[in-house]
């Protein structure tokens, strides 16, 4: 899955409407779209992200994995339980970057939530 499509199933979830989200002006007068889908990006911006997750009521949990004892700091994204009892997750890896991390943990969530929302 492309980025943009995960952005987009992820606005999705969220009852976001693309349509709504202009583009960006430039100081030589110009509009552009910035990287993915104009102004609202989670996987660039942590309040769009903060918004998301809260939106979504989803958890978020830093935790550190141990495998062959070498400590690996990740973050666990998940939804509310479902009326199946289950609960759709995400986990990232915390090494490089933290923030960004998170960030695209709550992105796989959300986006994971529509799918399965689709699924049905």
């Amino acid at each position: 899955m492309t980025e943009r499509e995960m952005l987009e199933l992820a606005a999705k979830a969220a009852g976001i409407n693309l349509a709504d989200h202009q583009p960006v002006l430039a100081r030589d007068g110009q509009s552009y779209l910035p990287p993915v889908l104009g102004r609202w990006n989670p996987l660039e911006n942590d309040g769009d992200a903060l918004r998301l997750a809260v939106k979504l009521r989803l958890s978020i949990i830093q935790e550190e994995e141990f495998l062959e004892g070498v400590r690996y700091p990740t973050v666990e994204v998940m939804s509310e339980e479902r009326e199946d009892g289950s609960r759709i997750c995400a986990m990232q890896s915390l090494e490089v970057d933290a923030s960004a991390a998170t960030r695209l943990a709550i992105v796989r969530a959300a986006a994971a939530i529509q799918q399965a929302k689709e699924a049905q």
